[in-house]
């Protein structure tokens, strides 16, 4: 059986690369957490740092455990939470994964007004995550829900979802951009002019997928720079410095200094799900699915 106290050396161990600075972040002396390490190891079976004079590091291994250590110790911190607020008689609070997305196109936030309107004393989680870790959340049922990119396979025994946006991707350019008088545009318009590109985390070939999907609509980017998100590559538009396409959401409330135009030819968008478990414990879980599901419609992005 694992000792979270053990793990928890572990990560600072880890993280500090350091006994002696590890030992003073958890308020405790450098032989006691030598010996907790080494009781690990040898529990485990496993050799986890590569010990030098000065320093030591992880091995492969250890890299590897690292990341799954990290991932309990977050779990066993929401289920300490949970356990607190069931003791105090409360519904336990909400744990909810979310992607940038989520925040930018107002989804999360609209939903999160509604159920304070709704619960104003209930306790609310966010976590950032990559939706991987979101779906491995709602399996071991330390989230409540995910809003994600993508929704889980189909046959997934476990998790469902229901769509939430389906959000247009539109053409931001300059203002002063001899193209922003046009009306209309076409492929050769766009043709080798300057680009911003948008990354997606999630999406480790993101610049390819980009290029493949303009190639696929009669034109090719001369991608500049990269955005790490879409407020960024919309700031730079505004700058002068190229065209970017964004979520329609993304839009509302722009500076003067960029335009904006529909490109009827190129038919992407980018889409939000909400995934939960298939099996609710708690009332108030489907009462915020609910409340999320109606706060983000499928044609939202048209508002």
């Amino acid at each position: 059986m694992l000792d979270l106290r053990q793990i928890r050396y572990f990560v600072a161990v880890a993280e500090t690369e350091h006994v002696g600075q590890a030992a003073d972040r958890l308020h405790i002396s450098q032989s006691p957490l030598s010996r907790q390490i080494a009781q690990l190891e040898k529990s485990l079976g496993l050799t986890l740092f590569e010990r030098g004079q000065q320093r030591i590091r992880l091995t492969r291994d250890g890299q590897v455990f690292l990341s799954e250590a990290r991932a309990l110790l977050r779990h066993a911190d929401r289920l300490e939470n949970l356990g607190r607020r069931l003791g105090r008689g409360e519904e336990g609070g909400l744990c909810i994964g979310y992607i940038a997305d989520a925040m930018h196109t107002g989804v999360l936030p609209a939903a999160l007004r509604s159920l304070n309107d709704e619960r104003p004393g209930i306790h609310v989680a966010l976590y950032s995550l990559p939706p991987a870790e979101q779906f491995e959340g709602l399996r071991q049922r330390s989230l409540d829900i995910a809003l994600v990119h993508e929704p889980p396979p189909s046959e997934d025994p476990d998790l469902t979802a229901a769509p939430l946006l389906e959000d247009p991707l539109l053409l931001a350019l300059p203002a002063g951009h001899p193209l922003a008088e046009r009306p209309e545009l076409t492929p050769e318009d766009l043709d080798g002019q300057p680009w911003i590109g948008v990354e997606n985390p999630q999406d480790p070939v993101w610049r390819d997928t980009f290029v493949a999907s303009c190639a696929a609509s009669g034109f090719t980017p001369d991608i500049r720079m990269d955005a790490a998100e879409p407020l960024t590559a919309l700031g730079l538009v505004a700058s002068g410095l190229g065209l970017a396409l964004v979520q329609r959401s993304m839009v509302r409330g722009m500076s003067e200094a960029v335009a904006v135009r529909e490109l009827p030819w190129h038919d992407r968008s980018v889409q939000l799900w909400a995934a939960w478990h298939r099996v609710d414990l708690r009332p108030v879980v489907a009462s915020f699915r609910a409340l999320t599901l109606a706060s983000g419609p499928v044609n939202a992005a048209r508002a």
